[in-house]
């Protein structure tokens, strides 16, 4: 009776190991394909992101141009080219991470983490620089909108600035370059 008692535990013994193991990797195959999901929508949401950076960077571009006859320095030409530059550079991340997702191989994925290691890098710059270079750029503007104001504006060969300036006072609704509406 020993015998057969010890060959039947043993024996559910093997069956619930078996079982426990199959049971585990049909959890963790769950897993990896929730996560394989989750990653790829995360990828499409980072490549709308840039879509609409790269966009702000191109309106910017199209829309303001007019502003840079005000400027002495090209930083707000520079800022909008950053933009869309920066959204070119995500929108390829995330089509690689989206790529490195479905085929699942080390090299996509070896390179869209360094593309993300890059991003972040840009990022802690860019961060930077625009905290150092806020003030400089305000203080640009003021100066050299009130030369252009006694110097330049409706100024005879000087149309294109005169527009300029009409269109800053219209879009920020003031008159000249300290009297706010």
């Amino acid at each position: 009776m020993q015998s057969t008692d010890h060959w039947s535990r043993s024996t559910f013994g093997i069956y619930e190991g078996a079982m426990s193991r199959l049971y585990k990797e049909d959890q963790d195959d769950w897993m990896t394909v929730c996560l394989k999901y989750l990653l790829f929508v995360f990828n499409f949401l980072f490549w709308l992101g840039g879509a609409a950076v790269m966009a702000v960077g191109i309106w910017t571009l199209v829309d303001k141009s007019d502003y840079l006859s005000l400027l002495e320095s090209s930083a707000f030409a520079v800022s909008a080219y950053i933009l869309i530059l920066a959204g070119v550079l995500v929108m390829v991340t995330g089509f690689l991470g989206c790529c490195a997702v479905i085929r699942e191989q080390r090299s996509c994925l070896s390179m869209y983490f360094s593309c993300l290691l890059l991003i972040f890098l840009i990022e802690l710059v860019a961060g930077v620089l625009a905290y150092v270079y806020y003030q400089q750029l305000s203080e640009e503007l003021k100066q050299h909108l009130n030369q252009t104001m006694t110097g330049s504006y409706a100024q005879l060969g000087k149309d294109s600035i005169t527009q300029a300036v009409d269109r800053l006072q219209q879009d920020f609704k003031c008159c000249g370059s300290k009297l706010f509406l």
